[in-house]
């Protein structure tokens, strides 16, 4: 179901349409818009006056045969964030009733007494990012469009050309199609072709294949994919947004397209949902295509690793050691604790080449974190105070949230190894998530301020939530856009 937004200056009232109006707590209008349905104001306060409005949030009842008056109360001051959760929730409304096309009133907008000047950019943003559907492999697609109809007087409402939340869904809903596409459509091949057409937005694209990546020495990371007949990719993403001489902030994201655990192997329920294994990466793609489309003041870097595990023939062994890009060895004693492979590869390249202000890395590394935290924060590591509380103010702004859990040294020797620099998992059992972190630590060398977000338990949702349908989540890219307007540009 997609939504399609009109502005328009005059009302056709011989199309059928269903009139939305915003009214306050009690469900009073202040005015309404004469030429749509003020005469009708009588049986609007009759309606309203014979309904039982406690807990309610929205009210509808017939104007006519064919028409309805749908009314949506507003608290007062509600937040920005507020504003878009009754986006959402007017959209599960009107398409669980079917109310296919529905007509706003500027007049009727300029009344609601918001925190936000910008209420009704919220309000559809939390619409839109609700609305989204993944139907592409459907041959029998449910193609009804909801139109919104905007009537405007003094064509002061902007939202179709408001960079800020136009760009804030498209690099969302991309992270989204990209988590939702398939493991056999969206491998690491294709992946990393289609990160190349991001050029066309003012990205710098740069791919760095299997050979130049043995060439490198990035061998934690090769490893990962070796089993597989597809390649294995780093991809950078630069966008030079501010002209000030400032370090860029870089996102460094998992991008293991299908995980099967490789020799290692997963039991096989649920192992289909190992495509989001890539969710991390998402996440960075899609901020930079955020940052880029609404052409943000600052320097950022994207970096994902791109891999397929697989158990082939030349896959990867446990026990096997590894020389990482660090210098560093690694003895491989689960092959299904891959993704911090990935990673470990990738954050020393990301410092090294770009010395940035900061490293935050994304991946959907433990089912342990998931034990811990469930579905309502993502777990949040890192060698810096100020970083991590950046960032957990961030998430609360967007609803989407973060927990700080504990990195210390004496975890960190759980990660020794007896034959190599370290292990890539801890035998000795318990904090699964935290040690993981402290392998990753391990590769962040000139001690730059560098954050962890494993989004294991949020990457997906069998359900849905506030602002987002079943499905992908595109957990992440509005924290970090939220981090950068914050603190950064």
């Amino acid at each position: 179901m997609s939504i399609k937004l009109s502005i328009k200056k005059t009302l056709n009232q011989n199309v059928v349409k269903n009139y939305v109006f915003f009214t306050n707590e009690d469900f009073k209008i202040n005015a309404l818009d004469k030429s749509a349905v003020g005469k009708y104001s009588d049986l609007i306060k009759k309606t309203i006056n014979s309904n039982d409005l406690k807990n309610k949030e929205f009210l509808s009842f017939n104007l006519n045969p064919y028409q309805k008056i749908i009314l949506i109360k507003i608290k007062k001051d509600q937040s920005p964030l507020e504003n878009e959760k009754t986006g959402a929730k007017f959209f599960s409304y009107i398409s669980s009733n079917l109310f296919y096309k529905v007509s706003f009133f500027e007049q009727n907008i300029y009344q609601i007494k918001s925190n936000s000047k910008n209420f009704f950019d919220e309000f559809i943003l939390g619409v839109k990012l609700k609305s989204y559907v993944f139907n592409k492999y459907k041959t029998k697609k449910n193609d009804k469009t909801l139109d919104f109809d905007l009537f405007i007087k003094r064509n002061q409402i902007k939202f179709n050309k408001n960079k800020r939340y136009i760009s804030l869904i498209e690099g969302s809903n991309f992270t989204k199609d990209l988590v939702s596409e398939p493991g056999n459509i969206l491998h690491p091949d294709e992946y990393a072709q289609r990160l190349k057409k991001l050029k066309k937005f003012g990205l710098k694209i740069t791919i760095y294949d299997q050979k130049k990546l043995k060439k490198m020495g990035m061998n934690a990371l090769l490893g990962v994919g070796q089993g597989s007949i597809r390649g294995s990719y780093l991809v950078t993403m630069e966008w030079k947004g501010s002209k000030s001489k400032n370090k860029p902030v870089a996102f460094v994201g998992k991008g293991v397209c299908f995980d099967t655990g490789g020799i290692s192997l997963k039991p096989a329920k649920f192992m289909e949902d190992m495509t989001y294994d890539m969710a991390g990466s998402a996440v960075v793609v899609g901020l930079m295509k955020n940052l880029a489309l609404r052409k943000a003041k600052v320097n950022a870097i994207g970096v994902v690793g791109l891999v397929e595990n697989m158990p082939g023939g030349n896959a990867q062994r446990p026990g096997d050691i590894v020389k990482s890009y660090s210098g560093k060895t690694i003895e491989v004693l689960n092959t299904d604790a891959e993704g911090r492979l990935v990673l470990a590869d990738a954050l020393t390249f990301t410092e090294k080449k770009y010395k940035p202000q900061f490293i935050i890395d994304l991946a959907t590394l433990t089912g342990a974190i998931i034990v811990s935290l469930g579905s309502e924060y993502a777990g949040l590591f890192s060698n810096n105070d100020k970083l991590s509380k950046q960032i957990f103010d961030s998430g609360k702004k967007v609803d989407e949230k973060v927990w700080r859990m504990p990195l210390h040294k004496n975890y960190d020797k759980l990660m020794d190894s007896k034959n190599a620099d370290m292990q890539n998992i801890n035998y000795v059992g318990g904090a699964g998530s935290t040690t993981a972190a402290q392998f990753l630590q391990r590769f962040i060398l000139k001690k730059t301020p560098w954050a962890h977000l494993d989004i294991a338990g949020m990457a997906f949702s069998k359900y849905g939530g506030a602002l987002n349908s079943g499905g992908a989540t595109g957990f992440g890219v509005r924290l970090l856009n939220q981090l950068i307007e914050d603190n950064y540009e």
